[in-house]
Parts: structure tokens; sequence; C-alpha cells
């Protein structure tokens, strides 16, 4: 029996199967720049790209400075500093929504307190927790000396004490790096490192207090940190003072 020829497309399509696979074109330099003249913007979304760049060096005289490789390295540190700035921005903003949500339900809480005895337990115990702190006393200015044990976290101050503290014109202060005063946080002094005292104010013929917030880790109130949540709750806590010690409550 003699084998019939196999048709020739078939035997064509055999030799591209048994043939060696060409290896992929590479992408060459004009392949490059075309690209990057069909996307002008290409650096504006990969800026990483200029990272990946080595600047051509070049051959010039002993009395001629080139600039190249200085801008492009300009252009690196720029991109470098702008990336941190980027990330730290978006750090501190998602620290300063988890501040503001903690002092809004701290706040919350103090205007909830369902009596003035309540409310005192609320900024002495329950504040420090909402507050992710170690400490947190109430302190009040007085010309007498106490004639019974005061509340736990309630502290009496000499007359003037809150504005030698913090000054005449000023409603909050931040210390970064201090150790804790005994006047002011009594038994837990110790574990303070970081503080926050806030004035409060209670009434035009009442007393000056001061809120003391204190955390055992050092920076934990940095002074550059903004003070406008912390006298938001100061506030609070002074109005709410004042309607529970008013004669019509």
């Amino acid at each position: 029996m003699v084998d019939r020829p196999r048709d020739k497309p078939q035997v064509e399509r055999d030799a591209a199967a048994l043939a060696p696979v060409a290896p992929a074109q590479e992408i060459g330099g004009r392949d490059v720049i075309a690209y990057l003249k069909q996307h002008p913007d290409f650096l504006d979304r990969h800026p990483e790209a200029l990272r990946l760049l080595r600047a051509p060096s070049r051959e010039v005289g002993e009395e001629v400075v080139d600039f190249q490789h200085f801008m492009i390295e300009r252009l690196r540190g720029e991109l470098a500093r702008v990336n941190l700035e980027h990330r730290t921005l978006i750090a501190a903003s998602r620290g300063n929504l988890s501040s503001q949500g903690r002092v809004h339900k701290a706040a919350l809480a103090i205007l909830a307190a369902p009596s003035f005895e309540q409310l005192l337990q609320i900024v002495t115990t329950d504040l420090a927790v909402l507050l992710d702190v170690d400490i947190v006393t109430l302190g009040v200015e007085s010309s007498a000396s106490p004639t019974r044990l005061m509340p736990h976290g309630i502290h009496l101050l000499r007359a003037g004490t809150v504005d030698a503290l913090l000054g005449a014109d000023r409603n909050v202060l931040l210390q970064a790096d201090l150790p804790g005063d005994a006047a002011l946080f009594g038994g837990a002094a110790g574990l303070v490192r970081s503080q926050a005292l806030l004035r409060i104010s209670i009434g035009r013929n009442a007393p000056t207090g001061l809120l003391c917030i204190g955390a055992r880790r050092v920076g934990r109130f940095n002074p550059g940190l903004g003070t406008e949540l912390l006298a938001f709750l100061s506030r609070v806590l002074g109005i709410t003072i004042s309607q529970w010690l008013s004669p019509g409550r």
C-alpha cells in the first residue's frame, strides 16, 4: 500500500510547530520615545519612574559646569520629599479623625450625666478611657483649706494657679515631656510624662477649674498640635458644671 502525499498546508503547519520559538522582540529606545509622545502625562501618572532613571553624563571642558546631574538629583529629592509629606499628611488626617471621634464621645458622656456626682465620676474615671490617656483629674481653685476628704480625682488648687500655669490669655497648654505634678495629678503624678491642661470657666462668680489630662508616653501632647478639640471639650465641661450648680437646676 503506497502512502499518499500529505497536503501541503498540513506539512507547513507541522514544520511551523517543530520550528524553535523566536524570542519576543525587545522594546527599543524608539518604541519608548514613541510611547511617551503618545502619553505625555506618563510621568504625572507614574512619578516613581524618575527614581529608575540615571542621569546621562557628558564630557565638558574643565571650566564648564554641567548642571544636568544637579537638576535631576534635585528633582529626585523633591519627589521624595513630596511623597513623604503626602504620607505624613495622610497619617495626620487619620489621627485627627480618631481624636475628633474620641473628644465627641467624651463631650456626649459629659452632657448625658444624670447627676452632678455622676458627672464628676465621668470626668475623673471615664474620660481617661474615652480619650485614650492614663489619668484625668479636675482641679478647682479655692482660698480655703479642704474641710473633708475630696472625691477621687478632684483637687483643690491655690487661687491663681490656673493663670500661673496657663497664662491669663491661654485656655489650653500642651506639654510634651514634663513629669506630672502631684498638686494636679495626685498619687498618679509619677505616671505622667506628657500632659494637657485645660482651663474650665464655670461662671463669673464661680472659681476657675483646671482639667488635667496626663499620659505616660512622651510626646503624647505636643505643643505643635491643634488645641481646638480640647478647647471645645473644656467649654462643654464648664457649661455643664455651671448648669448643675445654678440655683434653678
